[in-house]
């Protein structure tokens, strides 16, 4: 069985990135597995912070359950995701346990730190899959094989300096829309967090928002996920694209008719 791994920053982002896309690859027949590298105990006004990593992981578990999600614990506090030996040689032997073709991760630029980190970390997270001399933490021996990486859409589909990011893949997600809004609704320490940080009001119908934006710039989808390719240097072969054979009718590319 393929697997499909997520990679993302803190509790939530998948679902408010990468879900549909994620839930659309179980739907045929992949394997899919969940990560966030920080634990998100910094998002509370209310909570310390150790209580708020202990609500916020039942809460991503829980979200991951409902996928279907193989679950992988954060590694890091919130604002502590470096790219760092420690950190990259940890999320190197979890990549090797899971063994992916496709890796989901954030934009390579991002509106904060957090997410730009983690996404470097998954892509050397991902070169590093297969040199028996890196030594990862735990130990964990190289795999073979190809996986490609595509990047989410960054926040707002907006680089850190407001130009415009249009993604080179849409993925339509309106059949999963349901679901990936469940995942969302796990997350319930978020909406106070994020009206009072973010002035996002209720945060389900922000991600709603966000998808129904990436939908309008696909040109032919009600909600959509977008994504980027990451070169295939060192990971995969120059026309490999598992992501849009996987889901070959619910994909298009930008450019193409109707989009």
């Amino acid at each position: 069985m393929p697997t499909a791994f997520a990679i993302a920053a803190h509790p939530d982002d998948i679902e408010f990135l990468m879900a549909g896309t994620l839930l659309l690859l179980r739907d045929a027949g992949w394997k899919i597995d969940y990560m966030n590298i920080a634990n998100g105990c910094c998002g509370s006004t209310e909570w310390s912070a150790p209580h708020t990593a202990e609500i916020r992981a039942r809460e991503a578990l829980a979200a991951a359950d409902l996928a279907g999600a193989e679950f992988h614990p954060s590694l890091v506090n919130d604002l502590e995701i470096f790219y760092d030996d420690g950190t990259l040689k940890r999320l190197s032997a979890v990549v090797r346990e899971v063994a992916p073709q496709i890796i989901l991760t954030h934009a390579p630029a991002d509106y904060m730190e957090d997410h730009t980190n983690a996404c470097r970390l998954a892509v050397s997270a991902a070169f590093t899959r297969g040199m028996p001399n890196y030594p990862t933490d735990p130990p964990r021996d190289p795999v073979g094989g190809p996986v490609t990486i595509y990047h989410a859409q960054p926040h707002g589909n907006r680089d850190p300096l407001g130009n415009p990011v249009r993604p080179q893949i849409y993925v339509d997600i309106t059949r999963v829309m349901a679901e990936k809004t469940a995942m969302l609704a796990c997350h319930k320490s978020q909406k106070q967090w994020l009206d009072t940080s973010q002035g996002m009001d209720s945060y389900l119908d922000a991600m709603t928002g966000l998808s129904r934006e990436v939908g309008q710039l696909s040109g032919c989808y009600e909600y959509a996920e977008g994504w980027r390719r990451h070169l295939h240097f060192g990971f995969c072969g120059e026309n490999d694209d598992p992501l849009r054979n996987a889901l070959t009718t619910q994909t298009v590319a930008a450019g193409a008719p109707g989009s």
